[in-house]
């Protein structure tokens, strides 16, 4: 890997200085009688006005949800009192910045800050150079601290231009073998904590979708969401936001296809609470540099 070039690092800071505004902002929308639709679509208009775009949808997860939940289309559900994550992510030019945080409504403040304790340990053991193994141990130290467990089978995660999920993975536990940070490379780092069992499996609900193979389909309906997939650059989109009559039934159709892939619902044990923290981050020769600080002061 090679430093950020001054263009890149430009839009790297310019990405976070919009998360950070518009994660202010909407945090401040949830309570409870507020429904996910009103609170997600707020802040995906936000970062289209004040950025380039949205690296992905605007995740809102529940209680025991923890990662691609997005509401859809006509969704009337409000919050009650419950553990809330609020995961956006924002593309300047493409290049991105990703962070989350958790608003808790259940009444589990110590949930909340194992997470935001997590991830500050984190980013204080990150550097070039440091091995993402040692990165999770400091997580998994500091939640287990608070006598809640990681979520293990979830981790951070590289950024690239136009591709909001690459390596390195940024593992939730210790890893006694693993590869080092690199100058050049933006990750997100998300601590994941839970009073479950650790472990997320895949929920029946799906509303976030990716195109992975782009080619020519017969079918009417599919055909014009594709069109409109395509202008999404390669990044993950959700179901409501395409304006075609059949968009159901054309994202069935480009699935089946394996055009399209849908992201499902990823979620702990019912009755179980995750919470989640996030920051982007830029590894750099002399340390790294969080494009994203300040949404947890």
């Amino acid at each position: 890997m090679t430093e950020f070039d001054e263009a890149a690092l430009e839009s790297h800071r310019e990405a976070g200085e919009v998360l950070t505004t518009v994660m202010g902002e909407t945090r401040e929308m949830i309570e409870p009688g507020v429904t996910h639709l009103e609170v997600a679509e707020y802040a995906e208009d936000r970062v289209r006005e004040l950025g380039d775009g949205l690296a992905f949808p605007v995740n809102v997860s529940v209680d025991a949800e923890a990662s691609h939940a997005t509401p859809a289309r006509e969704d009337e559900t409000e919050f009650d009192d419950e553990m809330v994550c609020l995961d956006i992510g924002v593309h300047v030019d493409g290049y991105i910045a990703d962070a989350a945080v958790t608003v808790d409504l259940s009444e589990t403040p110590e949930l909340v800050e194992a997470a935001e304790e997590a991830l500050a340990a984190a980013v204080e053991a990150a550097g070039p150079g440091v091995p993402v193994g040692e990165i999770g141990a400091e997580i998994e130290d500091v939640i287990e601290a608070y006598d809640y467990t990681p979520v293990y089978n979830l981790s951070g995660h590289g950024v690239q231009r136009f591709d909001a999920h690459t390596g390195p993975n940024v593992p939730n536990r210790g890893v006694d073998r693993s590869v080092e940070l690199e100058p050049g490379q933006a990750v997100a780092i998300e601590p994941f904590a839970t009073d479950g069992r650790g472990k997320v499996g895949e929920g029946s609900k799906e509303e976030i979708f990716e195109l992975v193979e782009d080619r020519s389909v017969r079918n009417r309906s599919a055909r014009q969401a594709l069109e409109q997939i395509r202008e999404f650059d390669g990044l993950p989109f959700a179901a409501r936001a395409l304006d075609t009559s059949r968009a159901e039934m054309a994202l069935r159709r480009l699935t089946q296809q394996g055009i399209v892939k849908g992201y499902p619902v990823l979620t702990e044990e019912p009755g179980r609470l995750v919470s989640q923290a996030e920051h982007t981050i830029l590894v750099r020769e002399d340390g790294i540099e969080v494009t994203t600080r300040g949404l947890f002061e």
